[in-house]
């Protein structure tokens, strides 16, 4: 996939150009929605069709206390938009500058760089520009000004209820994971990567990987049996989401797994986490002794899970 950095970059592009604009955070079935209808309207006309996105989340810029956890950090969301077959991607980068930046100003300079700009697809509550003044209404009256087409996706609801990152994000934090699935469009995943651990796993039999999680959002405590995709293989194991009560006293919640069968070092590498199944709570137990032999009995309970 073809990663653009600044609306300029558009002018290399073949037009015309067919805009599907958005944070896409989570790239859910609403998500979804406007980035395929974008891709076909584009594919019919002999255009090109960009996804538009921004990094960091708005949110974090505009009101970082409140900020929330990401249903997909950054390059998560660009391999899922990449998985939907998208052939380029515009990251501009959301910083106070931009974000003082007037919606007819940002319009006019995709106009500008666009060869030309046939059209942009959002989300039917899509809004924009300083003071997030800009919204549907004053897209298409843009669009007439401009000639361009501007198309709103309308919502997309899941058992009737409107399919939404806030939704999916609340499921996910409730342990709602079958939820959080149907309105994703699929099985909801953490990115992380890496990193070194106190080796605690490795010294009680069973070596786990810890990772640094790209502040996606966690589902509640406990231990899962999981799954892992690492450069493309998928490696099952158990999970441990937690503070570690029997061997730490360290405030910040831990994610780490023991994948079967995976014998050699990753420090470093990024892992794709789908959390299968809800095991048990995470606990504190008498002593490590102990806290192995639940390890290895949550083990053996993993491998017939995954052998079924």
């Amino acid at each position: 996939m073809d990663i653009l950095q600044s609306i300029s970059d558009l002018s290399r592009l073949p037009g015309p150009l067919f805009l599907a604009i958005g944070v896409f955070d989570g790239v859910h079935l609403g998500h979804q929605a406007v980035i395929s209808t974008s891709a076909q309207h584009a594919q019919a006309a002999n255009g090109t069709a960009v996804v538009v996105t921004f990094d960091p989340h708005p949110e974090k810029i505009l009101r970082p206390e409140a900020a929330p956890h990401l249903l997909t950090a950054t390059w998560h969301k660009i391999a899922l938009i990449r998985d939907l077959g998208v052939g380029h991607l515009l990251m501009i980068t959301f910083n106070k500058q931009f974000a003082a930046t007037e919606p007819e100003e940002f319009v006019e300079q995709l106009v500008k760089h666009s060869r030309p700009l046939r059209e942009i697809c959002v989300g039917h509550e899509w809004s924009f520009g300083k003071n997030r003044r800009g919204n549907l209404e004053l897209l298409k009256k843009l669009g007439g000004e401009f000639d361009f087409n501007v198309v709103g996706i309308p919502p997309v609801t899941v058992n009737r209820e409107l399919v939404s990152s806030t939704t999916i994000r609340r499921a996910v934090e409730m342990g709602d994971l079958p939820k959080a699935a149907a309105m994703l469009g699929r099985e909801y995943t953490i990115l992380g990567t890496v990193v070194r651990g106190d080796n605690l796993g490795k010294k009680i039999g069973f070596p786990t990987a810890n990772l640094s999680a790209h502040n996606e959002q966690f589902p509640p405590n406990g231990v899962y049996f999981a799954q892992a995709t690492l450069n493309g293989v998928v490696y099952p194991g158990v999970l441990n989401l937690g503070y570690r009560p029997t061997v730490s006293s360290e405030k910040g919640r831990v994610l780490e797994i023991h994948l079967f069968d995976l014998d050699r070092d990753i420090y470093g590498n990024d892992l794709e986490v789908r959390f299968v199944r809800y095991v048990r709570p995470e606990k504190k137990f008498e002593s490590v002794e102990a806290l192995a032999r639940q390890i290895e009995a949550d083990v053996k309970q993993a491998r017939e899970l995954s052998a079924t």
